[in-house]
């Protein structure tokens, strides 16, 4: 089947069909002050912060302090185009706010970045909601995310890169929405949408990006997260033959219970067992395995750049490789048809986190 065309009547339309149709309220926290696990059918809609009775290890209430302290969130959003990369990322751990900015070349493997800390996340931003509010930090280079139900509105300022950007998101197409228990007492909030249809104008130190086979991603995660946690993650917003193929694999989070594995084929999601994700930390050159408990999806990625921060402050320390590369094998589809994958653009990542 050909890759469908879409178009700025078809993109404009589907926003409106979000807009005429807001989401019902989809609130996290239940009434007893508990989050509700497992797989959403249709996006949170309030995290419902405030309401979260959080308990120290030892079953008693946590100090007001420990609360604000402990909550970490992040937004990432992915652009992803034959010739380059685009990946963009707001973070606030409360210790600090971060973001980073880097834009990859293809062709010549070549990474351009630039990266923002904030103590404390002074002048960082973030959205209170999956669904609605801004994520935003100023500096060299101006990030600002801001969510519209299904759409997801990127605004950049600066000399790497500027422009506005839009990711369609539909009311026909539901993200990765999923709740799971981290660690003794906490919770992690994922959110995630892959091979959505971009528009909007966006140029890389001056030059103006060819936009039309361009395909975004985000990624919003939020909670209680393990004082220190580690994560190997893959990535995919590409045009295969059979469509815009959308695909999200992860391991050392979402897991209790249920995973984030899962995969979107013309906006259409479909859930995956758990994955095993191995890769040679010592030699980054070597290709990782993605391969499914259930072996109905066997992948090879192939790092090529990579974005990457060490950074050990004692109380904080990061530890954190994004490569881009190429995935090749196959996976199973529902009906038994098989698809497959030779050198598709994509990404994986590797990071540890004491936070």
């Amino acid at each position: 089947m050909a890759t469908p065309i879409i178009n700025q009547s078809s993109q404009s339309s589907a926003a409106a069909r979000c807009m005429a149709q807001p989401l019902a309220a989809n609130i996290l926290i239940n009434a007893n002050g508990e989050p509700r696990f497992g797989h959403f059918a249709t996006p949170v809609t309030e995290l419902a912060i405030p309401q979260f009775v959080y308990r120290n290890v030892m079953d008693k209430p946590a100090s007001a302090l420990a609360k604000y302290l402990h909550f970490k969130q992040f937004q990432f959003i992915s652009i992803s185009h034959p010739d380059w990369q685009i990946g963009i990322a707001i973070a606030d751990i409360r210790y600090a706010g971060s973001a980073f900015c880097y834009f990859y070349d293809r062709h010549s493997n070549s990474l351009d970045e630039i990266e923002l800390i904030r103590p404390f996340s002074l002048g960082v931003q973030m959205s209170p909601s999956p669904t609605v509010g801004t994520a935003r930090i100023n500096g060299a280079q101006s990030i600002a995310m801001t969510l519209q139900q299904y759409n997801w509105h990127l605004s950049l300022k600066g000399a790497l890169l500027s422009g506005e950007l839009t990711l369609h998101g539909d009311v026909d197409s539901s993200p990765l929405a999923l709740c799971t228990a981290t660690g003794y007492n906490g919770w992690t909030y994922t959110q995630k949408h892959n091979a959505l249809p971009v528009s909007g104008k966006l140029h890389y130190r001056d030059t103006a990006l060819d936009l039309t086979t361009a395909l975004g991603g985000y990624d919003f995660s939020a909670g209680y997260m393990r004082r220190e946690t580690s994560w190997r993650w893959g990535s995919i917003s590409a045009h295969l033959p059979q469509g815009r193929f959308g695909l999200n694999l992860a391991n050392g989070v979402n897991e209790t219970g249920n995973t984030e594995n899962c995969f979107w084929l013309n906006g259409s999601k479909q859930l995956l067992p758990p994955v095993n994700i191995r890769l040679n930390r010592q030699q980054p050159a070597q290709p990782w395995q993605f391969v499914s408990t259930d072996k109905q999806l066997n992948l090879q990625f192939q790092p090529t750049g990579c974005r990457q921060q060490r950074l050990n402050m004692g109380i904080v320390a990061s530890n954190f490789r994004q490569y881009c590369g190429t995935f090749s094998g196959e996976l199973q589809l529902e009906t038994g048809e098989k698809l497959a994958l030779n050198q598709v653009p994509g990404l994986a990542e590797d990071h540890f986190a004491r936070w």
